[in-house]
């Protein structure tokens, strides 16, 4: 919980937004917290995910056969990837290599290729883990695809480096149209992203804060929040709530007085 949060904003919590999209496990820590303590929970995605087309990826002036190796962070990066060769009619060679963060990406290569077939080298979970991967396998001309919006440490690590590598923006991280909420409160705003912060203001740029509580995940969407003059209320992870769904559980213990 951030130190900022002042005894006046701790005020009882009823209602909680949650700037993803619902659960599909019935398990979910989220479901729980609604149960235990009588709060109303709503899901609502603040980005989406949008598809770059064939003629403005063909602007980005990269040929997709002269690499020997793809580098995935992320289930959207694949699914877009294998739209994008299927738009520009391009098949990939059996002797493609994939370079994927963690296993779940590499099993959803799956639905695209023969994976017991293919060169796939698997990272545990982090973009650093993936990189320790890429160490031993300099010589490969690389293709990174990703959104417009993206972390630095892998093509920042590939340039470094001098590696071989071409990234490709092949699908865009947009807010959603949330409009039908303007005149809907909830106690809580709950942020996982610098791109939630900024598609709350896309959408409302006018909002004001006052009672409502803001919650972020990460340091990344905890600074959006301050250069956007937002007062954080409820910070994760920390030591005693390395979740989300903890720091929001101690604080809603704290103001409902429990």
């Amino acid at each position: 919980m951030s130190n900022s949060t002042s005894e006046e904003r701790l005020k009882p919590v009823k209602s909680i937004l949650v700037s993803q999209p619902k659960p599909s496990d019935p398990k979910s820590p989220y479901y729980s917290l609604a149960k235990k303590y009588g709060i109303k929970i709503d899901f609502r995605p603040f980005i989406q995910v949008d598809p770059i087309a064939a003629k403005e990826f063909r602007k980005q002036k990269i040929d997709i056969l002269k690499h020997t190796a793809i580098i995935f962070t992320s289930r959207n990066a694949v699914d877009h990837f294998f739209a994008i060769c299927k738009d520009l009619k391009i098949e990939v060679p059996a002797d493609m290599k994939y370079f994927c963060i963690s296993e779940q990406t590499a099993y959803y290569l799956q639905k695209y290729i023969v994976v017991r077939k293919r060169k796939i080298f698997t990272g545990s979970k982090t973009a650093q883990d993936l990189i320790e991967i890429l160490k031993k396998h300099k010589n490969e001309k690389y293709l990174f695809p990703c959104s417009n919006i993206r972390k630095e440490d892998i093509p920042n690590y590939l340039e470094k480096n001098g590696y071989n590598f071409s990234e490709a923006v092949i699908y865009e991280t947009v807010a959603s149209d949330l409009s039908d909420l303007d005149d809907v409160t909830y106690d809580i705003l709950a942020f996982y992203s610098p791109s939630g912060i900024n598609s709350l203001f896309v959408n409302f740029p006018e909002f004001k804060q006052n009672d409502t509580r803001i919650a972020v995940f990460g340091p990344t969407t905890a600074q959006a929040a301050k250069e956007a003059s937002l007062e954080i209320d409820i910070e994760a992870p920390q030591p005693n709530a390395p979740s989300m769904t903890g720091a929001l559980e101690l604080y809603i213990k704290k103001a409902n007085n429990l």
